[in-house]
């Protein structure tokens, strides 16, 4: 079966809805889904951004605000705006990295997400990642350390250039082979083609 890669950043509204439901429809689709954490930033600025879009133009940004209300009230998922945004997910996604790595990226991921869009926390405040590690059962001490190892920060920046080749401009995006699918609302469609050309 061809696998759907689920590519989020922790500052992106619409990746939160995604990544809560993403592992529960692949399984109940029998697609393999591969979680890779990336940095929007870089991406952003080669279009002359310095801020999210969202910010940039007001509008959007209420709309956006207001559409995602509405789709976690049908997710049945808590929504409080973040008491700054976009945050800075950057920690968090070296942390990420290695938790797709070892199995427990999922997990850590939907925690960061929930912190950050229902919590109302500072996902890069190293506390508030140590918390979310040890719920886990994790060692966050060790995972912190190697998260910030240069090799680590290397293999992040490798991470988002790989989005940039693939065509990605923006979170959630769900890549299945060659074919590209942006947004919450264009999951079922990605799993529906892996599953067509398994």
């Amino acid at each position: 079966m061809t696998a759907v890669e689920f590519w989020y950043e922790f500052a992106s509204t619409y990746s939160y809805p995604a990544a809560m439901r993403a592992e529960r429809l692949a399984a109940a689709a029998g697609v393999e889904l591969r979680w890779r954490p990336f940095l929007l930033g870089p991406i952003f600025a080669a279009q002359g951004w310095s801020d999210s879009p969202f910010n940039i133009y007001p509008a959007k940004g209420r709309y956006m605000w207001r559409d995602l209300a509405r789709i976690c009230a049908a997710e049945g998922l808590a929504l409080r705006e973040p008491l700054s945004f976009p945050q800075n997910g950057l920690r968090a996604a070296r942390i990420a990295l290695l938790g797709a790595e070892e199995g427990w990226g999922p997990g850590f991921t939907r925690a960061v997400y929930e912190a950050n869009f229902a919590g109302r926390k500072d996902i890069s405040d190293e506390a508030v990642l140590t918390g979310i590690l040890g719920a886990l059962g994790l060692d966050a001490a060790s995972i912190i350390e190697r998260a910030a190892s240069d090799e680590n920060k290397a293999r992040l920046k490798t991470q988002t250039q790989e989005a940039i080749a693939k065509g990605i401009f923006g979170a959630p995006s769900f890549v299945v082979g060659d074919e590209l699918f942006w947004g919450n609302d264009r999951l079922e469609a990605a799993l529906q083609w892996a599953r067509s050309r398994g």
